[in-house]
This record gives C-alpha cells, sequence and structure tokens, in this order.
C-alpha cells in the first residue's frame, strides 16, 4: 500500500520523553557574556524563526559561541559539531514521515539469509507493513537487510553506522533517500529511539544487546515513551527465551528490578504474536503527555464509563491523587491541533513505575469502547 494513499495517526509533535505541555515562551536565553553579541545574536534569531519561536535557536548560538571562548579542546568541539550536524541530518530525512508509526528492527549483522532468524524477520517486516508500519534499520547486512527485505525499500529507513568494517548498507537501502550516515553510535542511538512506535529484537551480538537493554533502561526510567518491545526467535528458537530466564533468574529475583518491569518486553517466537504485540498497542490507545503532573492518554475511541472506572480502580497504585478522567483535550495541547478531537483519559501520575503504566494500557487496549 502506499504511503501517499494513507494517514496514521500519530503525534504532530513526535516528543519521545512525553515531556511537559511546551509553554510557548522561555524566560532563559543566557548570554555569551558580551551583552552587544548577545543582541546581534537574538536579533538574528528572531529574523530567522519569528517572535513566537526565536529563543531556542537564540539559546543554540549562544552556547555554541560559548563553547568556541571556552578552554574545549579542538577534537571535543569538533564532536559536538558533528553530533549536532548528525542530528539535523537525521531530522531532514525523517521530518516528511513524521506521520507514518515506525518499528526498529534490531539482530545481527552476521546472521546469512539461509538462517530461519533472517527469514523471520523478513517476514516480520513484511506483515508490519501490511499493517502500515514502516521499518527503521541499522542498514547493514544480516538480520538489518532482512527487515529492510521484508519492508521494501519505500517502507524503510537505514541508519547506517560508519565502520572499519561493516561499513556498506545493505542492497535494499542503499542508494534511498531515507538512509543517514552516522560517525556516532550516540546519534544514530537516539534517532533508534525518538523515531520509533515500536522495537523488534531478534537474535544478535553485542550490539543488539546495547540496543535491547537501552531501550528498557530508557522506557523503565521514564526518559523515553513507553512502547512495544518484542524480541522474537526463530521457530523453537532459545536465544530469547533463555535471555529472559536469566532476566528472571538474575534481575527479577534478587530484586534488581519489578516484576512489572517485566511486561517491558515480550518474548515469543511466533511472528503473528510478535506482530499482534506491536499492532494491537495501538488498537486503542494512540499516545500520552504530560502536562504537569498530569497524564494525558490520547484514545483512538472513548471508553464506556465502566471501563474507565474499572482501570481506576485496578490501577489506583499509579495514581498520585484523584481519579481518572475521561475528556476531551486540554487547553495545554492546542499546540496539536490534529489530535484535539481524540478523546483523553487524564490522571495524575505517581511517576516510578513504567511496567505498570505499560499494563494499564495494554489493559486500556482490551477495554470496552463506545
Amino acid at each position: 500500500m502506499s504511503h501517499h494513499a494513507r494517514k496514521s495517526p500519530v503525534p504532530v509533535e513526535r516528543d519521545f520523553t512525553a515531556g511537559l505541555a511546551p509553554s510557548g515562551r522561555r524566560s532563559f536565553i543566557g548570554s555569551t557574556g558580551d551583552a552587544a553579541l548577545d543582541e546581534r545574536i537574538v536579533g538574528m534569531a528572531r529574523e530567522e524563526a519569528g517572535e513566537t519561536g526565536y529563543e531556542l535557536l537564540a539559546e543554540m548560538m549562544i552556547t555554541a559561541v560559548r563553547l568556541s571562548k571556552s578552554a574545549v579542546l579542538p577534537g571535543d568541539f569538533k564532536l559536538m559539531n558533528r553530533a549536532l550536524k548528525e542530528m539535523r541530518e537525521a531530522e531532514t530525512v525523517f521530518e516528511p514521515w513524521r506521520d507514518f508509526r515506525k518499528v526498529a528492527v534490531f539482530g545481527s549483522a552476521r546472521t546469512k539469509p539461509d538462517e530461519p532468524s533472517y527469514q523471520a524477520a523478513v517476514e516480520f517486516s513484511r506483515k508490519m507493513r501490511e499493517h502500515e508500519f514502516m521499518t527503521i534499520t541499522g542498514a547493514g547486512p544480516g538480520i538489518m537487510a532482512a527487515g529492510n527485505e521484508g519492508a521494501g525499500a519505500e517502507d524503510s529507513f537505514g541508519l547506517n553506522i560508519v565502520l572499519p568494517f561493516e561499513a556498506t548498507a545493505n542492497e535494499f537501502i542503499a542508494g534511498d533517500d531515507k538512509l543517514v550516515e552516522f560517525n556516532y553510535f550516540f546519534t544514530r542511538k537516539l534517532s533508534f529511539v525518538k523515531e520509533s512506535d515500536a522495537a523488534a529484537g531478534f537474535p544478535g551480538g553485542f550490539g543488539t544487546m546495547d540496543e535491547v537493554f537501552e531501550a528498557l533502561t530508557l522506557i523503565q526510567t521514564g526518559k523515553a515513551q513507553v512502547y512495544p518491545l518484542v524480541l522474537v526467535d526463530e521457530k523453537g528458537g532459545t536465544y530469547w527465551k533463555f535471555w529472559e530466564q536469566f532476566v528472571r533468574d538474575h534481575l527479577l529475583r534478587p530484586g534488581l528490578i519489578s516484576e512489572a518491569d517485566l511486561s517491558l518486553f515480550k518474548v515469543t517466537d511466533d511472528i503473528d504474536e510478535a506482530v499482534e504485540e506491536v499492532a494491537g498497542f495501538y488498537r486503542v490507545f494512540h499516545s500520552y503527555r504530560y502536562v504537569g503532573d498530569k497524564l494525558v492518554m490520547r484514545l483512538m475511541r472513548p471508553l464506556t464509563d465502566a471501563s474507565r472506572s474499572d482501570l481506576e480502580t485496578r490501577f489506583s497504585d499509579v495514581i498520585k491523587a484523584g481519579g481518572m478522567e475521561q475528556r476531551g483535550a486540554l487547553d495545554e495541547e492546542s499546540n496539536e491541533p490534529r489530535m484535539k478531537d481524540l478523546p483523553r483519559l487524564v490522571f495524575r501520575h505517581r511517576r516510578g513505575n513504567f511496567g505498570r503504566l505499560r499494563e494499564l494500557i495494554d489493559a486500556v487496549n482490551r477495554a470496552q469502547t463506545d
């Protein structure tokens, strides 16, 4: 299905941290230490960004000037400059595709096309495309190539890391305008987390472990929005099965994580179950953001009064005070006009156990709707 023939209802402003609603005006910009230079910078920022959006641009310019005047080493200055450029380039590539849901696919670069894990990744990405999800991979060989092959070039992104080896993008994404080249792992990983609505891990090495554990860490600590993380074995495979056993025996049992943290991921060797884990997450649930201490959960359809009351009772431990209110958009959400008609479930969130928030989202998707 061509992307030009459909639109997926995803947030206009993709704040992967689900941060506070923008206030519109900023009271702090900073100073270079030279009042005349500050005035010139603010003037240029106003000219480029407009009266209502110049503050962040001015602050970034002032930060760059202060760095240039400080004792920062030339190599560090180059690193900061290149990192910002890589973030800008990635932003430019993803910007036309903001309205489409995306799933990141992680896994080994060493997996061969005739191996079951490769074929599983191809099938998964192909079926996610049928559910109108685009696929983001690391653009390399192995599982990354499988993800791009299954999704097809039209529905693929590649985030390629420049290495002394494995530096060439795979044949399914090479030359595509949705391929981004990165020098740094940290800017590349930021793009993976920031641009994805879900992630799927297939068997892999250190890099795969790094990507999976980073996603879990960011979600568990509230530094990234809760989204589906499905860990897919080949049929009858045991890679993720034994990984999960390690997590239960050596992280959960001694109390290093909580029971609810196990809800942040799902292990399966069934492709259809993996696809449902991702697609089903957005069946009723749409997205969420914070406005002060209120969590505002946007829904595709309103819940029945009985369902709302049931959720309020079952998940009272995540509510800091008051109850759950089903209502329309808050005034503070006016900067997202395309979502103004979605119903909301609003409550004061007791942050600290995001596994329980994931369980609440799952319950919302199973709840009765009007």
